[in-house]
């Protein structure tokens, strides 16, 4: 893969009317030619097959879920059949998962009594720094953290094991889609590259119990989104616990480290599931927010949709991040103040030892000098820009004034330290 200087500006003058490369010319040539349908029952029966179990531990309406899901991806009428294709797989690998997790749970029940104490947490708006800090906090190799490729396929299929040079077929695997990723859109790395060794949100195990946001971010589903937030979440959050019991199980018992922006919105079942938890919440101007996801979701379509449609977009994101920081401003106080921090994203800037440095001490942590020079490294490493600079213009692009998308975030300005930054 080609390494970007961190002077390149990427060109996106294509960006809501893309012109495609050739590559990705002959891949919607041969992938729009393979109808793609999704029978829940057919897809039930290869995640069977692939895991050799055929108990769903459907108890609280798995099923019902599942349907939900999938009919909220054929609501979709945009979707290309790539895409369709990919969220296919992704059903299957996530049932699958389920189905080896209630095995293993079966054969080793001395699982369930596993503690999972004092996780290190962090929250924030999606594009807001939470994947940058996270990975940082996981240079400290005394934290359990979740890399993309586990986070992908967290249960390993009974029978499956690494290659002949101790490689996890797992991780091979998300490898060689990454590579593909990178092939057909090589950009996406410069907006939020996801190969296999990058800690990631542990959102994406929720969808082991179909209760997770992620299906927003690969097809346009206010439906899911309406049948997500009516979930019981403490419920779904119990069923997380339990698979970072397995993973802990599985590779080692050591203190997690865990993000994702779906617990803004989710604090209540996060702080139930996790009472002991230290927390640092991530804040940013919701207006970048929003530029930054509907660009990187704008791009990410010319392969997924057949047309980009940019009002929609702006109009479903800037809903979206509106009742994520409602729920967060309301929700704030249930994390104690001895236990959390705020970080702005104007900290996040290349000089975040303070900002660390403070987490670590309200967690009770201390930072020996060889964790400390791995946390500077990765700072020195991992600079804003450094793959190729975006350049992200709401106006140009969308057609909309940063001013006028910003009043309606009044109430989140006036809560936490937020700098405007368009």
């Amino acid at each position: 893969m080609t390494t970007r200087s961190s002077t390149e500006t990427l060109n996106l003058d294509d960006l809501t009317d893309p012109v495609l490369t050739e590559t990705q010319r002959q891949i919607l040539d041969y992938t729009e030619s393979q109808h793609v349908t999704f029978d829940i029952d057919e897809m039930l029966a290869e995640a069977v097959q692939q895991a050799g179990s055929f108990d769903l531990a459907d108890d609280d309406g798995f099923a019902d879920r599942l349907a939900a899901h999938v009919a909220a991806i054929e609501s979709d009428t945009g979707l290309r059949q790539l895409i369709r294709s990919s969220l296919r797989a992704r059903v299957i690998r996530k049932v699958r998962n389920r189905l080896s997790l209630t095995d293993l749970l079966k054969r080793y029940p001395e699982i369930a009594s596993i503690h999972i104490e004092r996780p290190l947490i962090v929250v924030g708006m999606p594009r807001s720094g939470t994947t940058h800090l996270v990975n940082l906090i996981a240079q400290d190799r005394r934290r359990r953290a979740l890399p993309y490729w586990e986070a992908e396929d967290p249960i390993p299929t009974l029978g499956q094991g690494p290659d002949v040079f101790g490689v996890d077929p797992r991780y091979t695997r998300v490898k060689a889609e990454h590579e593909a990723l990178m092939a057909s859109t090589p950009y996406v790395a410069a907006m939020h590259d996801r190969f296999p060794e990058a800690i990631e949100e542990e959102v994406e195990l929720l969808d082991l119990d179909m209760a997770g946001y992620v299906l927003e971010w690969h097809a346009r589903v206010p439906g899911w989104r309406d049948f997500y937030l009516g979930l019981d979440h403490v419920r779904h959050y119990g069923y997380l616990k339990k698979i970072l019991q397995a993973l802990t199980f599985l590779r080692g018992p050591r203190t997690w480290v865990l993000k994702s922006p779906q617990h803004a919105e989710q604090l209540t079942p996060l702080m139930t599931t996790f009472p002991d938890a230290t927390v640092a919440f991530t804040h940013r101007d919701p207006v970048a927010v929003i530029q930054s996801a509907i660009t990187m979701m704008a791009y990410s379509d010319r392969l997924r949709r057949t047309s980009i449609d940019p009002d929609w977009l702006v109009d479903y994101w800037s809903d979206r991040i509106h009742r994520l920081l409602t729920a967060c401003v309301r929700d704030r106080d249930l994390v104690p103040a001895d236990r959390s921090v705020d970080i702005s994203f104007h900290h996040l800037n290349g000089n975040e030892m303070p900002v660390l440095t403070s987490f670590y001490d309200l967690a009770g942590i201390d930072i020996p000098p060889k964790v400390a020079t791995r946390f500077q490294a990765y700072i020195d490493d991992n600079r804003r820009g450094a793959k190729g600079r975006i350049p992200y213009d709401l106006r140009r692009h969308f057609c909309v004034e940063p001013d006028e998308l910003r009043s309606r975030f009044g109430f989140y300005f006036d809560r936490f330290d937020v700098r405007p930054e368009i």
